[in-house]
């Protein structure tokens, strides 16, 4: 017996996927005949594209914050001297120049939270507390004056004067956060026996997804205020938020519905034997596994909210897009220069945008695992 356990041999690891540059060329680009012709037809535009691109924007640019050097390299070069003269204007918009440290440290402090929030091993009762802190800290130095009565030290800044990418950064969180269990409850309440609550949910999805989001925007900045009592009308920054949430809920529900729908219907009756009750159920079994299903449509619906915050311009809330339009437009010695300046801008949207992408695949990949 001892001599055949001396004869065991010892777990192999699984096989590696790793697989070098020209293997993995050889299979993706090289693979099909259909495939080997798109490489080269790619590689040839790429090849026409790059020495004109690179010319254009770094060899010819003008970096300097000169109007007259910019105005010289037209249609020669980029000018890049217009982010170098406009970037506090675009970043944070109208807000007081001297105190635009405040915006810098709560969308410091905004970002910070958000990465940290990434990670599982922060999932814990001391996250939220840390929530509430730094929305605090985000509205006190954002407006400054009085919160609950307590003096800020800081001088007050109306929330007309909030722009750039703080307030974009702030509505697209706000606007996710709240959105995200109003969704669920809605998901839910599609599926519910009770024809009340179902047929609620049913015209609020149906509503809210037959109307534009600038409409939904345009009823809440002008229309709501005239349906309230005189001297009670909210702020437009609420009112602007309250409309992006119930409009993202709407078709998040939906995704989150298509979730429910995979779910198979012999678990949740195993849970019902169980003795498990509706929201047990739904909290313990169904919920996980029907998100897990959608994380890939819910990253891509959170996306596109976080971009459709460039709509609250028409109300005059001015985000990071507005905010351009007002640092250039407003003046006519870099206003031709105005391509430059939102190809800076698309790039932050950009890293933003693709952090989030890449976080969904992460998310994916620990869904896959387990």
């Amino acid at each position: 017996m001892q001599h055949h356990a001396s004869n065991l041999l010892a777990a192999r690891q699984p096989p590696s996927h790793n697989i070098g540059v020209v293997l993995w060329a050889k299979h993706n680009l090289w693979g099909t005949p259909a495939s080997a012709v798109t490489t080269v037809l790619l590689a040839l535009a790429l090849l026409w594209a790059i020495p004109s691109l690179l010319e254009w924007s770094v060899l010819r640019a003008v970096f300097s914050a000169d109007a007259d050097q910019c105005q010289a390299a037209r249609d020669i070069g980029a000018c890049w001297g217009v982010v170098a003269e406009k970037y506090r204007l675009i970043l944070f918009g109208r807000y007081p120049f001297d105190a635009q440290w405040r915006p810098l440290l709560a969308t410091l402090a905004l970002t910070l939270l958000l990465v940290v929030s990434c990670r599982p091993t922060s999932w814990n009762r001391y996250l939220a507390v840390a929530w509430i802190f730094v929305w605090l800290l985000f509205f006190a130095l954002m407006g400054g004056g009085k919160w609950f009565g307590i003096p800020t030290g800081l001088f007050y800044v109306p929330t007309d004067q909030w722009g750039g990418l703080p307030l974009t950064m702030m509505l697209a969180t706000l606007s996710i956060t709240l959105a995200f269990p109003l969704a669920i409850l809605v998901a839910l309440g599609r599926q519910s026996t009770m024809p009340a609550v179902r047929s609620v949910c049913i015209v609020y999805v149906e509503l809210v997804r037959g109307v534009p989001l600038i409409s939904v925007l345009f009823m809440a900045s002008f229309m709501l205020p005239l349906l309230l009592p005189t001297g009670t009308s909210p702020d437009v920054l609420i009112r602007v938020l309250i409309g992006i949430t119930l409009f993202s809920a709407a078709y998040t529900a939906e995704i989150v519905r298509g979730g429910l729908q995979a779910i198979p219907r012999g678990q949740i009756e195993a849970a019902h034997t169980l003795g498990l009750s509706y929201w047990q159920t739904q909290g313990q079994v169904v919920l996980p596994q029907a998100l897990a299903h959608v994380v890939p449509s819910l990253m891509n619906n959170f996306i596109a909210i976080f971009k459709d915050t460039s709509l609250v311009t028409i109300v005059s809330l001015y985000e990071l897009s507005g905010a351009l339009g007002l640092a250039v437009s407003g003046d006519p010695n870099w206003r031709p220069f105005k391509l430059e300046a939102y190809l800076f801008i698309t790039l932050i949207y950009f890293c933003i945008c693709f952090a989030m992408s890449r976080y969904s695949l992460w998310v994916e990949r620990q869904v896959s695992h387990r």
